[in-house]
């Protein structure tokens, strides 16, 4: 193995391993440096996404999905079903197969690209030098023209409600769970709090989301989260809000909770006692043993590395990229920064467009927004239109028995550009794209109006609600 590269990059996760691609497509030699390691001690590239995030998640998802679509809806198809079971441990186990498919394809990728894998620990040291922990092996010391800092985040831990492994549990230890616990207590109503506690719900149990805003997904379009609430509550979450947890104590095989609730101050302190508690309230980034005195690099106040809006650090020929640096711990955001530092060392044109990154919640049904939200516009005292088209007036969302939900457009009364798009329904994580695309080209609404969408399709709802906008709208009331 070579001592020396033009890029190093540590960290083998979203953000880490598309831009050690990207260099080697640029012509660069460059090495990845990950660590992680799986329950059973097995190493793998891909980071928290592909391992213990994203791609499990969604697998979970979707087999809990069929199964209660199975129980709930086949019959309305004409589909007699009976006796339908889930088998747990083969959910798992497809599961498994699909992240380990997964992450071997990132070597791969590494092997056609040329790029030199190593597994274990990177520690940046001074004057771009790399300090490498092999897994097995002696430690080395690297160099490279470029390092790449990709550390990613890691699950924050609460004082009141400290991690156990076994019945108070991270997002990790909540998608590797072998059997349906019968009450799972989530503290936490964010993306990763409702993902898992849909897939644990389909499956039986009854579950309880604590979340300590008062206002239910704070950070999306209010008329899109008003509608969220309403749909995930018939689902059968019980969602408080408001619900300051303020311990958590395992008394034998259960978890006894404690919260204080913010709709009655005057009120008692609240108890809830369950089999499993996870606890989903956000990441921080993870900067342990990264860093050796002297490198140089620049911490916030919350521990994120300080970059510019390229990703440059302080420090001449080190940039940082994903969760670890500033803006929203979103893995394509994380994969697109990677991308264009890769670009920029080897000298080409690199950008991003930090307002134009989507979000999207895998719930049924599925949420998904980009741009700015009603509230955001309304306060920058911009005079602003509205569009929405309820799924209810769409035939494709009928024909699958998906018809709650809307799509929502906003654009500037005066321009016409597109300010924000907020979907709630049917795969609106694929749907999301058009707008993603609109607002990267700054469209108007009338460009969404004169676009053609082909018929009967989902998509046709973000063209009904850009119409809506100018109360245009062919196939709804809002006109």
């Amino acid at each position: 193995m070579a001592d020396s590269f033009d890029i190093i990059v540590i960290g083998g996760g979203p953000a880490g391993y598309p831009a050690a691609i990207r260099a080697a497509q640029n012509g660069l030699s460059v090495a990845c440096i990950d660590e992680w390691k799986n329950h059973d001690g097995s190493a793998a590239f891909g980071g928290t996404c592909l391992n213990a995030g994203c791609i499990p998640s969604k697998a979970l998802l979707e087999s809990t999905e069929l199964y209660h679509r199975a129980h709930a809806e086949f019959a309305v198809h004409g589909i007699r079903t009976s006796g339908v079971e889930m088998d747990i441990a083969a959910m798992q186990k497809r599961k498994a197969d699909i992240v380990r498919n997964m992450t071997g394809g990132i070597l791969a990728l590494f092997k056609a690209a040329g790029v030199t894998p190593l597994q274990g620990h990177g520690r940046l040291l001074p004057g771009r030098q790399v300090e490498f922990t092999p897994h097995e092996g002696e430690k080395r010391t690297l160099s490279a023209k470029h390092v790449v800092l990709a550390s990613g985040s890691v699950p924050v831990e609460l004082k009141v409600a400290p991690f156990d492994g076994r019945r108070v549990i991270d997002s990790w230890g909540a998608l590797e769970l072998a059997s349906v616990p019968k009450r799972l207590g989530v503290i936490g109503a964010g993306v990763i709090g409702l993902e898992l506690g849909s897939v644990w719900r389909r499956l039986g149990s009854e579950v309880v989301v604590l979340e300590a805003m008062d206002s239910f997904l704070s950070i999306a379009d209010q008329q899109l989260a008003r509608e969220a609430l309403k749909a995930l509550k018939k689902t059968g979450l019980d969602i408080r809000t408001g619900a300051k947890v303020t311990g958590a104590t395992v008394k034998g095989k259960e978890v006894v909770v404690t919260y204080t609730d913010a709709r009655n101050p005057d009120k008692a302190e609240q108890s809830l006692s369950v089999d499993t508690l996870i606890v989903a309230v956000g990441r921080r980034p993870f900067t342990g043993g990264l860093l050796a005195e002297g490198a140089g690099i620049a911490l916030d106040e919350r521990g994120f590395i300080k970059v510019d809006d390229h990703c440059r650090t302080g420090v001449e020929g080190v940039w940082a990229v994903g969760d670890v640096v500033r803006g929203p711990m979103l893995a394509h955001k994380g994969k697109e920064e990677g991308v264009m530092v890769a670009d920029l060392i080897a000298g080409r044109y690199g950008h991003i467009n930090y307002d134009v990154i989507p979000s999207v919640i895998y719930t049924a049904p599925e949420i998904a927004w980009v741009g700015q939200t009603e509230e955001q516009v309304k306060a920058s005292g911009r005079a602003y239109k509205t569009g929405v088209f309820p799924f209810l007036a769409s035939g494709r969302a009928r024909a699958m028995e998906a018809a709650g939900g809307f799509a929502k457009v906003i654009a500037d009364k005066d321009s016409d550009t597109i300010l924000g798009v907020h979907i709630i329904g049917p795969l609106a994580g694929e749907l999301i794209a058009e707008a993603v695309l609109a607002l990267e080209y700054k469209a108007t609404a009338e460009d969404l109006q004169r676009t053609i969408h082909a018929h009967p399709t989902l998509s046709e709802a973000v063209h009904e609600a850009a119409l809506a906008a100018d109360r245009r709208a062919i196939d709804s009331l809002n006109r």
